[in-house]
């Protein structure tokens, strides 16, 4: 029982230094590509996504200018949508979470 309890704790503390690492490593999105990726995709969450969260937090306060759709309240837009993080970037959908540099080189900025 307690070898099960010792793995449980690595994998979570991995977990949460893992989404720590990606959302500040690149939480440096100016405002400009923010605004680019925004205008050339759409991002779907949902209320309560952990992922989505991590997603979001790489761009920090430019999210504002993400065209994002949250299936949580508007779950009429999320037929198509099977998880979350999803982008629609070109009619193409990505699923989990996208790195900066693979949303940039995705939509072009």
């Amino acid at each position: 029982m307690k070898k099960r309890n010792w793995i449980t704790l690595i994998i979570i503390i991995a977990v949460i230094v893992l989404a720590y690492s990606l959302a500040n490593n690149s939480s440096n999105v100016d405002k400009e590509t923010a605004k680019c990726i925004g205008e050339n995709s759409i991002l779907y969450t949902q209320l309560g996504c952990h992922a989505c969260e991590i997603q979001e937090g790489m761009f920090g306060k430019n999210m504002v200018y993400m065209d994002k759709i949250d299936c949580f309240y508007e779950r009429e837009k999320c037929t198509e949508i099977i998880g979350t993080p999803t982008w629609i970037i070109e009619e193409t959908d990505y699923r989990g979470v996208q790195s900066i540099e693979r949303l940039k080189e995705l939509t072009g900025c």
